[in-house]
C-alpha cells in the first residue's frame, strides 16, 4: 500500500542523506521526494511517498521518530489531507489536429500551457499522481519529448481536529527548536 510520509528535520546538511538512508538500509523504495524549508528556516519539511503494510509503515515512522535531528514522521494515511503534484510535459504537437488534441486535453485536465512554439507546447498540469499521470498517458501517442515531475507534497485538511493537533505538535516542536536557540 501506498503512504505519504511528512518528516520534519533541522535544516542542516545531510539530513536528507540520513533520512533517504534510513528507507534504503531497511529495503523501502522511495517513490516520491520533496525537501523544502517551513516557514522556520531551521526546519526542512521532507515529504516521501513509499510502499508497504501498515506495520511496516508504522515501524519506519517510529525509527524516524527516534532519531536525533528529526523533530516529527508522521503518516498522512492517518489523517485527512490533500496531496498534489506538478508536472511540465514537453509534447511534440506542431500546428494542426495533434495541436487541437493536446489543447483539448489541457482544457479537460484544467492544466495550463507554459510555453508554445511552431513544434510543440509545454503543458503544466497539477492535481493527485493519478490525474497527472492520466493526462501524461493521454498525451503519449502525441509524441512527450520531455517530463519534469515535482514529487506529491501533502498538506493536513484544516478541517479535521486530528490535523489541528498535528500543527500544534509541529508549532511546539519548531518553537521548542527556536527557544532552544538550535
Amino acid at each position: 500500500m501506498k503512504h505519504t510520509l511528512l518528516i520534519l528535520v533541522e535544516n542542516q546538511p545531510g539530513e536528507l542523506a540520513r533520512v533517504v538512508g534510513l528507507f534504503g538500509a531497511r529495503g523501502f523504495n522511495i517513490e516520491s521526494l520533496t525537501v523544502a524549508e517551513t516557514l522556520d528556516p531551521e526546519v526542512s519539511r521532507i515529504t516521501l511517498v513509499t510502499r508497504g503494510d501498515d506495520s511496516e509503515i508504522a515501524h519506519i515512522t517510529r525509527l524516524l521518530d527516534n532519531q536525533i535531528r528529526i523533530i516529527s514522521a508522521v503518516d498522512m494515511q492517518k489523517i485527512q489531507h490533500v496531496e498534489r503534484e506538478m508536472a511540465l510535459i514537453n509534447v511534440g504537437a506542431g500546428m494542426g489536429p495533434a495541436r487541437q488534441e493536446a489543447l483539448d486535453l489541457v482544457n479537460v485536465f484544467r492544466a495550463k500551457v507554459v510555453d508554445i512554439s511552431r513544434d510543440g507546447l509545454i503543458i503544466e498540469a497539477t492535481g493527485d499522481w493519478s490525474k497527472v499521470s492520466a493526462l501524461i498517458e493521454l498525451l503519449r501517442p502525441l509524441g512527450i519529448r520531455e517530463i519534469a515531475r515535482t514529487g506529491t507534497l501533502a498538506i493536513a485538511r484544516l478541517r479535521n481536529q486530528a490535523n489541528a493537533e498535528l500543527a500544534a505538535s509541529e508549532a511546539e516542536a519548531v518553537g521548542a527548536e527556536v527557544s532552544a536557540g538550535v
